[in-house]
């Protein structure tokens, strides 16, 4: 079987993390993304990953051959030289689409949940349409695209309904999808979207279904999200009893700490929170809800709420970090700052208070 993965430019709404890191190989609960989907889409029985990109970090290409071997894949680049949308990708990745008559799995890089491949791969064929548009209820349909389905046919979308004024139906289009190449057909080689051009078509054909998704499912693409994701995902660990998962005096509800990290025996970790290797924690420190990536160290008595700490980056004693902080690379916080909401850039070094929502270039 085969996948595509939408991957796309540079990652701009998860700046300042994308800004030395593609977005793909920011680790999302201590590894990379895409390494996520890899994954899943492998133990699915998939042999061939397009990864679609609008352009082509060298970094990743080094990553990813790690991950071939690893997993068994052939895992391939399709740059583009303009940006195409959500649907002109599967055009231009046509040779490898199309190389048999398997359907092909397609998601959005952004999209984090339980990815059932396997079952919406059975499910697709027991229709016998066209796609299968995975689907995740939500509790503000009116934010959304909503999925309206057909009153004769279970799970045959009839139409779809843009942030709807009245209740139509709570599912919403999760970004993952299974089609038969056929589809492609459908296609011109220019910037076209997926969702507004090619799923219209195969309503009108009768020929598009919708799978429920069960669990947890957030799109990632930006800090917020990206904080809210790893509670879903953690609290998913959790419900499996994942050994991911650490315990301990010091650790409050769900945590994430790999083994090379030290911490001091007076700080509270949790709930919600993810360190990743070689992160030193001090005495006193308090973190909740955040992530700190590699290499960083939090000094004496910090608060870190709500915020992810880059890579490399060193937060002071007695400081106050929270409201959706992000620290990007190598960025030196001095003792007893106070940042709320600060998108700090990487290699800067902060002195002052940031009390309102700034970007510090």
């Amino acid at each position: 079987m085969k996948g595509l993965i939408l991957v796309g430019g540079y990652g701009t709404r998860l700046r300042p993390l994308t800004l030395t890191v593609p977005k793909p190989l920011v680790e999302f609960g201590n590894r990379p993304m895409i390494l996520h989907q890899i994954e899943a889409l492998a133990q699915a029985g998939v042999t061939d990953i397009v990864l679609a990109v609008n352009y082509r970090p060298e970094v990743m290409v080094e990553t990813l051959k790690k991950y071939e071997k690893e997993y068994g894949v052939n895992i391939t680049f399709s740059v583009e030289t303009e940006p195409l949308g959500t649907a002109g990708p599967l055009k231009l990745a046509e040779d490898i689409l199309k190389k048999d008559d398997s359907p092909f799995f397609v998601l959005n890089s952004d999209v984090i949940c339980e990815y059932p491949f396997k079952e919406l791969a059975a499910f697709h064929q027991a229709h016998g349409g066209k796609g299968t548009i995975v689907a995740t209820k939500v509790d503000e349909p009116s934010k959304y695209g909503v999925i309206v389905h057909d009153l004769a046919t279970p799970n045959l979308i009839d139409r779809f309904v843009e942030k709807p004024k009245e209740f139509v139906g709570n599912r919403i289009n999760a970004g993952l999808y299974i089609l038969n190449p056929e589809v492609i057909d459908l296609i011109e080689m220019k910037p076209t979207s997926i969702e507004k051009e090619t799923f219209p078509h195969l309503v009108e054909q009768k020929s598009l279904y919708s799978f429920d998704l069960e669990g947890f499912w957030m799109d990632v693409g930006q800090p917020k999200d990206f904080l809210s994701g790893t509670v879903l995902y953690l609290n998913s660990l959790k419900k499996k009893n994942s050994d991911k998962l650490v315990t301990g005096e010091n650790i409050v509800g769900n945590a994430m700490i790999d083994p090379t990290a030290i911490i001091a025996k007076s700080a509270k970790i949790g709930p919600d929170v993810v360190i990743g290797p070689n992160v030193t924690i001090g005495e006193g420190v308090r973190i909740t809800r955040s992530v700190v990536l590699a290499n960083s160290t939090i000094n004496n008595h910090s608060l870190v709420k709500s915020t992810i700490v880059g890579w490399n980056s060193t937060v002071g004693k007695w400081c106050r970090l929270e409201g959706v902080t992000v620290l990007g690379d190598d960025v030196e916080v001095k003792d007893e700052v106070y940042i709320n909401g600060g998108k700090v850039l990487p290699h800067k070094s902060i002195s002052d208070n940031v009390p309102q929502e700034a970007i510090i270039m």
